[in-house]
């Protein structure tokens, strides 16, 4: 294929990956099949092996997809000259909005990665990992740098970052009148002034 088609199939095969996140979204992986995606894509049933050979490959394409781009913005925000604060706004803002952007890709990847072989659950083990080691290496700097305090577990606060992030994802997936901007304001305030406490005198 000549540059013109080759970007032409590439066009395709993502308007592919979108319509099988949407039936999966919706269906589930065994709930769904092909010729609801195809039905989705508006092709035939037949025309659907032209973007993958299997609902297991597109299943493996939608979970690919849907983690792929925020673990490299990950690293981009871990590679940054930026201050710690800073960092950690914009790890919650990128990955909240990734919920909005890709939020049918991401739902799939979440619910129903585990029905894939074990080979392609290893890759997308190691890209979810990724994501996780980079955010721990900005809050292992912000330690090494004497901004946080010398009992803070790297690990568990990377967890606990994601966990936070993943559970308001999940409604923000659910929810298209939440506003995004406002939960990214809430969940970045308290990870980084904590609830804070009064005094009784």
């Amino acid at each position: 294929m000549n540059s013109i088609q080759d970007n032409k199939y590439s066009q395709q095969r993502q308007a592919a990956i979108g319509a099988a996140a949407s039936v999966f979204a919706a269906k589930g992986f065994h709930g769904a099949s092909t010729k609801a995606i195809a039905e989705k894509l508006g092709i035939k049933q037949g025309s659907l092996y032209y973007y993958f050979k299997s609902k297991e490959e597109a299943l493996g394409e939608v979970c690919l997809f849907g983690i792929q781009n925020y673990v490299q913005r990950m690293d981009a925000i871990a590679n940054s000259s930026q201050p710690f604060e800073a960092k950690l706004v914009a790890v919650v803002t990128s990955h909240l909005t990734s919920y909005r952007e890709r939020n049918e890709a991401l739902k799939v990847y979440n619910d129903e990665r585990l029905y894939l072989p074990k080979e392609k659950r290893t890759k997308l083990k190691e890209l979810g990992s990724g994501y996780r080691q980079s955010l721990e290496r900005i809050f292992e700097d912000a330690l090494a740098a004497a901004i946080l305090k010398p009992s803070v577990d790297c690990h568990f606060a990377a967890q606990a970052v994601i966990g936070l992030c993943n559970a308001w994802g999940d409604l923000i997936v659910r929810d298209p009148n939440i506003d995004i901007y406002e939960i990214i304001e809430k969940c970045t305030d308290l990870l980084i002034n904590g609830f804070g406490y009064s005094e009784h005198k």
